[in-house]
């Protein structure tokens, strides 16, 4: 099953390319791989949460927000070559905004690293780091990127 029908099949979408907030693309190929910039869990230019997690946001809200963060990842992936040829995922990097004392962060990403499970199955389990930070841009409490493997373009 292509990454299209099996996103079909969950019921989601893939929404249009975040802009970026700043001198960046949204992704970039270099030879068989496609590098993402950090995607904020913005939808429809709106961000859908703001704060600290563990504080004004609680971790399985930032698991959602990652969640939302990795389809804009697969959006830009989709801008320059269907996800459709997205061959495995290698990578995925996920900054979590965190508030004093939180440890949680990998069970925050694990919102990101599930969804690209579920959709590439096998091809979606990946290499991972989850970093808290004390800031992310416009207020997010979560931003990830990933680095995925792509086939030849159609």
């Amino acid at each position: 099953m292509s990454a299209s029908e099996r996103l079909a099949e969950l019921g989601l979408d893939l929404p249009e390319v975040a802009k970026p907030l700043a001198a960046y693309v949204p992704a970039k190929r270099v030879g068989d791989l496609v590098y993402t910039a950090g995607q904020l869990p913005l939808f429809e230019g709106r961000l859908l949460g703001e704060g600290k997690v563990g504080a004004e946001v609680t971790p399985t809200e930032a698991a959602a927000l990652a969640r939302q963060c990795v389809l804009n990842a697969l959006a830009a992936v989709d801008s320059i070559t269907s996800v459709d040829q997205i061959t495995q995922v290698v990578k995925v990097v996920g900054f979590v905004a965190s508030a004093p004392g939180f440890t949680g962060q990998p069970g925050v990403v694990n919102g990101a690293s599930e969804l690209l499970v579920d959709i590439f199955g096998d091809a979606g389990v990946h290499a991972r780091s989850a970093v808290g930070v004390s800031e992310l841009p416009l207020n997010a409490p979560v931003e990830v990127e990933i680095i995925v493997e792509v086939g030849p373009a159609l």
